[in-house]
């Protein structure tokens, strides 16, 4: 007996391909999680140091871009205003942040490319 030609396709086997390509997905996913995860540890762990006025100021960062520490030197304080100084310590931040948003960059370009069809 062959199947009427006007009887509603079946879909279970489509349901099932489509269940699966989402359990692969989500795996997919709790796999770039876990690396992401891993680069942000990794970068916790880096130090980035950097100075600004000839070594007046100096910060240390994480490779998250958190700073850990500030040193200001005390020569930093003779005959300068507090408007420099302030700037001083903008500046080696900034160069700070800078750094480390590179850093990861440079680790985000190390993680392999998602199977996305261009699509999405």
């Amino acid at each position: 007996m062959t199947p009427r030609r006007d009887a509603p396709p079946d879909h279970k086997s489509e349901d099932r391909i489509v269940m699966a390509d989402f359990q692969q997905l989500f795996q997919l996913g709790q796999q770039v999680q876990g690396k992401l995860a891993q680069i942000q540890s990794d970068l916790a762990g880096q130090v980035i140091e950097t100075s600004a006025g000839g070594g007046l100021v100096r910060v240390t960062a994480d490779g998250r871009g958190t700073v850990r520490s500030i040193a200001i030197d005390p020569a930093a304080f003779e005959g300068r205003d507090a408007e420099l100084l302030g700037d001083l310590v903008l500046a080696a931040v900034a160069e700070a942040q800078r750094r480390a948003g590179e850093l990861m960059q440079s680790e985000m370009r190390k993680m392999p490319p998602l199977p996305f069809p261009p699509a999405l």
